[in-house]
């Protein structure tokens, strides 16, 4: 195990872990953690070097083999096998890897990275490099900005369809995750040539909201095209990250994956 992740974890019934993006943290899944748990046993995990979670050790790479493998420790660390796992942007990726390798028991991969096309993949490397460098601003300008509305609005517009449902206190926390973790850089990097290449072998579904900034809608047909076995759904006015802006849809969009998991894969 390159870093023992840390976790929350509430419920009973399957296992079913939820896999943050780039620069985020466990508690994007706040909005819907509490009622998967009535179904599930959840576990919200903050990945290596973002959040609470340690970095890897010096010389260990940040690329998607040692994000599944690492996860994959930290699953036998949990005591479960074959989890559902569901993620959102590289959180997406990770799961769509985990499900090839056949390592887990669904996958539901909310606005997945690795669908790039040549020119949205810049404009994902360009906004993403720049909340980062947002996020470089002096702690007491980050607070007074998170309990200002427009405040507020400015900081989430490239990730949500909605970021007026933010609290001061849950943007503010977001910003201070993403200014301290120690892996995006390295992380960032190592997506710079990445490319989802594999196929299916679980029951996968891929969702994408419509009006996502950061990894276009567009990029939903690339993941039609290349796999057409997985079941593929648009989240009506969501955004990047869609736990947000319509968290009864993505309950039900995963919840439809897992009870589905029982199917052969056409």
């Amino acid at each position: 195990m390159y870093s023992r992740l840390e976790h929350t974890r509430k419920g009973s019934g399957e296992p079913l872990v939820l896999i943050h993006g780039i620069g985020h943290r466990r508690q994007a899944w706040d909005p819907v953690f509490e009622h998967l748990a009535k179904s599930y046993d959840v576990i919200a995990v903050d990945l290596a070097g973002f959040g609470e979670s340690a970095a890897y050790p010096d010389g260990i790479h940040y690329d998607m083999p040692t994000a599944c493998d690492n996860l994959v420790d930290n699953f036998e660390a949990w005591g479960i096998t074959r989890p559902h796992v569901v993620g959102n942007s590289l959180g997406g990726a990770i799961a769509l890897e985990l499900g090839a390798r056949g390592l887990v028991s669904s996958v539901t991969a909310l606005s997945p990275a690795g669908f790039f096309g040549p020119v949205n993949k810049i404009q994902t490397f360009v906004l993403l490099a720049m909340l980062r460098l947002s996020s470089l601003l002096p702690n007491g300008v980050l607070k007074a900005l998170s309990k200002r509305s427009w405040g507020r609005k400015i900081a989430g517009s490239s990730l949500y369809a909605h970021p007026e449902r933010f609290t001061a206190d849950e943007v503010y926390g977001d910003a201070l995750a993403l200014k301290t973790c120690t892996a995006f850089e390295r992380t960032l990097r190592a997506g710079i040539g990445y490319h989802y290449r594999a196929g299916v072998c679980v029951p996968t579904t891929i969702a994408w909201g419509t009006r996502d900034l950061i990894l276009p809608f567009s990029s939903s047909a690339r993941a039609q095209e290349r796999l057409p076995e997985a079941r593929h759904v648009a989240l009506p006015h969501c955004g990047h990250v869609p736990m947000v802006d319509d968290p009864e849809l993505v309950v039900r969009v995963i919840h439809t994956t897992v009870v589905g998991a029982g199917e052969p894969v056409a």
